[in-house]
């Protein structure tokens, strides 16, 4: 009898230091994705672990660049139009997109968009259609972002990189076109206004399209940034032109390049 409760008292406490084992396990099923990266964010980790998970990262993002130099040093001058995914074909600021491509493709310039759905399809479509460069930089995330089929077969990259991708933005583009979008399109502008203003690369129009849409950020920029707190220069200012029409937008980029008495076709 003695006997009989031991093993049943032996077994109840088997029972229950599997279960305290098995909580952990059971709570972590429970996490988000994005609460499963913050746990193994702060979990230790060896010398070996760290430095074999690096150096795959280094040799992905070599690979990353060796492809972008790679395919676009041969595309010759184009220009960088940004804008939301969300956009939809019956949109105006679509159309508008549309119609600002095929203006830059029939003045020699081709078009680099984000790759993706909305004002990024409307401008390779533009492109396209007017028989241009179309090329496309797309970013791999878990939604909105798929491949436009307005894209050179030749001029499409996939990037896990944003950093990446940006840089090839910015260095293979003689001019940016940015249409109304959200949080991507406000950093890919102000990365280049950043390069712009620090000198870290030269200058080229940046050209805002749709007034309505962008003078509220140009006037507390202006009013808050430049004249109240003094955090940029009166000369920052001039990195920007607003317009509201797709004559005006390529009529800046043409400008500003024959101040230089460039074409094109440099």
């Amino acid at each position: 009898m003695e006997a009989t409760k031991e093993n049943v008292q032996r077994s109840e406490t088997q029972s229950t230091e599997r279960i305290a084992q098995d909580l952990p396990k059971r709570d972590e099923l429970l996490l988000t994705p994005d609460e499963q990266r913050i746990k193994e964010a702060f979990q230790d980790h060896n010398w070996n672990e760290i430095k074999t998970a690096d150096s795959w990262v280094i040799f992905k993002v070599m690979a990353e660049f060796v492809e972008g130099f790679d395919k676009l040093a041969k595309i010759g001058p184009c220009v960088s139009i940004f804008g939301s995914a969300r956009t939809q074909p019956d949109n105006p600021y679509y159309k508008m997109t549309e119609e600002i491509a095929a203006k830059l493709v029939r003045h020699g310039y081709g078009v680099i968009t984000g790759g993706g759905p909305g004002i990024m399809e409307a401008g390779n479509k533009g492109a396209y259609e007017q028989g241009g460069k179309s090329v496309g930089l797309n970013i791999k995330l878990p939604f909105e972002q798929h491949s436009n089929i307005y894209i050179d077969p030749d001029k499409s990259i996939n990037f896990d990189f944003f950093f990446v991708r940006k840089v090839m933005f910015v260095k293979y583009a003689q001019g940016f076109v940015v249409m109304p979008g959200g949080m991507g399109t406000l950093d890919e502008l102000f990365e280049a206004l950043t390069l712009i203003q620090t000198r870290k690369i030269a200058r080229f129009p940046i050209v805002l399209v749709g007034r309505a849409y962008w003078q509220g950020l140009i006037d507390w920029i202006t009013q808050v940034m430049l004249e109240q707190e003094h955090n940029i220069n009166p000369e920052d200012m001039k990195l920007i032109s607003i317009v509201d029409t797709p004559t005006d937008a390529v009529r800046v980029i043409d400008e500003f390049y024959s101040k230089y008495l460039l074409k094109p076709n440099f």
